[in-house]
């Protein structure tokens, strides 16, 4: 490699932490102007600074050839099958628990242990170690568990069931889209989307969906298409170095399964939805939300809504927009692509929606590492007094949360940290993909510009959501 684009790519790279750190009017009485930034001005100049520089010298100079994409996972150990079925006994146990607690237990949201569990373990921590020690969620899941349950019994009994129905291929995904897009609904717009008995009731209602999409399609072909959470969690799974494999415990390299995701319809509006869902709990903290979210709230008031449904319907928009942002950004990469490939942006877009899974981890993990970090701790105190009676199970019923456990600036640090290594692995699993699309690796180069600049841009839209959030 010439070291003409070298020295470009870090020219642009310096060009631009300059422009962040320098002051100008425009941004004088703005963000940047900001003297109370929980995260320093300069970081936001040097995050996508590093991204660049990560992607035309590592990338471009060192990574000439697929590293990812056709890696065989290496056998370890066989996973005895009675380790699924205890899986699953302990995941319905815990559903079952969660539901009577819901449903029975204290109604604040802060002594019922049904909304930390949901909001904090479940969504945010799940996603963190399922990329760590893979799909930890599929032998737990316990409307699956239930179903195969039920399954082993009639085929014992020897009772005839109707065949399951063959999946439309045009359904792909989609079924887990309206999943996700609606418990982002139920986290950031419904006016009791913490409400204990309300979160017990939807999650019955939700594994009815699940047991009458199974019956109708199979147990793991909707499992693996149908099940928002299941599919979800899968993706992540995907970037960590673990994974079960025809029963047996396998390692890999991490990201390459990712290079084995099947493209179904769906898959980019699944992508761009985890996107968009959590930009949009940073955005909807922040000054310009704020500045928005009433003109809009007026709006509907104008039109005729009530003061309630005007507020809903404010943030439902405003949580389509960052959705459509996020989808937006990613086709702004697929049309880079085209001026080198002789290939349709569809097909573009198909090849390439993999890249997005370290964005969307990238995202969770920093906007709520302070959240796992601190709310977590609730759960010491929460598991002895799971229905906020007064029990004390575990003698831990008095903890409290220590906020001192973690500095403010540690905080600021893993959060820049996590963004730009997210977007750097984003960029490594594109930059491969496009070695075996492209072949050349000179062209490969070339046909990732835009996704540079895609990269980029998600990089310093998630730290300016950040520091928004936060001020």
């Amino acid at each position: 490699m010439s070291r003409a684009p070298v020295l470009a790519a870090i020219a642009v790279a310096v060009a631009f932490a300059v422009a962040l750190l320098s002051p100008s009017p425009a941004l004088a009485h703005g963000l940047v102007g900001r003297a109370d930034l929980p995260i320093p001005t300069w970081l936001f100049g040097w995050a996508a600074g590093a991204v660049l520089v990560i992607s035309f010298v590592a990338l471009a100079a060192l990574w000439r050839t697929p590293r990812l994409e056709g890696r065989e996972p290496r056998r370890l150990v066989r996973v005895p099958r009675w380790i699924d079925v205890v899986c699953g006994v302990v995941g319905v146990a815990l559903f079952a628990f969660l539901v009577f607690a819901g449903l029975t237990g204290a109604q604040a949201p802060t002594d019922n242990i049904v909304p930390t569990f949901v909001y904090v373990v479940f969504w945010v921590g799940l996603v963190v170690v399922s990329a760590v020690l893979g799909d930890v969620f599929r032998p737990f899941n316990p409307w699956r568990a239930v179903a195969r349950g039920v399954s082993w019994v009639v085929r014992r009994a020897g009772m005839s069931v109707p065949p399951a129905l063959d999946y439309p291929q045009r359904l792909g995904r989609w079924p887990a889209v309206a999943g996700l897009v609606a418990f982002g609904w139920l986290e950031l717009v419904a006016p009791d989307g913490n409400d204990p008995s309300l979160l017990a009731t939807l999650a019955l209602a939700y594994a009815a969906v699940q047991w009458v999409g199974m019956a109708t399609f199979g147990i793991d072909r909707w499992t693996d298409r149908g099940d928002a959470f299941s599919v979800y969690f899968g993706l992540f799974a995907r970037i960590a170095p673990l994974d079960v494999v025809d029963r047996h415990l396998v390692v890999r390299r991490p990201l390459s399964a990712l290079a084995d995701l099947r493209w179904l319809p769906g898959t980019v509006a699944l992508l761009c939805a985890a996107i968009g869902i959590t930009a949009f709990d940073g955005a909807s903290e922040g000054a310009a939300w704020n500045a928005i979210a009433p003109e809009l709230n007026q709006g509907f008031r104008d039109a005729g809504a009530g003061t309630a449904a005007a507020l809903q319907l404010a943030f439902s928009i405003g949580l389509v927009a960052a959705i459509a942002i996020a989808a937006a950004f990613y086709r702004l990469g697929v049309e880079g692509m085209r001026s080198t490939a002789r290939m349709s942006a569809g097909e573009l877009s198909r090849q390439f929606v993999h890249s997005l899974v370290p964005i969307a981890l990238a995202y969770v993990f920093a906007h709520y590492f302070s959240l796992l970090v601190f709310q977590g701790q609730a759960l010491a105190y929460l598991v002895s007094d799971p229905l906020g009676d007064g029990s004390d199970l575990f003698a831990t019923a008095n903890s409290a949360i220590d906020y001192t456990v973690v500095s403010a600036t540690t905080v600021w640090y893993v959060q820049v940290a996590a963004l730009v290594i997210g977007h750097a692995a984003a960029l490594a699993v594109a930059h491969d993909r496009a070695l075996v699309v492209f072949e050349a690796s000179k062209r490969a180069v070339r046909s990732q510009y835009g996704m540079l600049v895609v990269m980029v841009g998600f990089t310093s839209l998630g730290l300016w959501l950040l520091s928004a959030a936060n001020a």
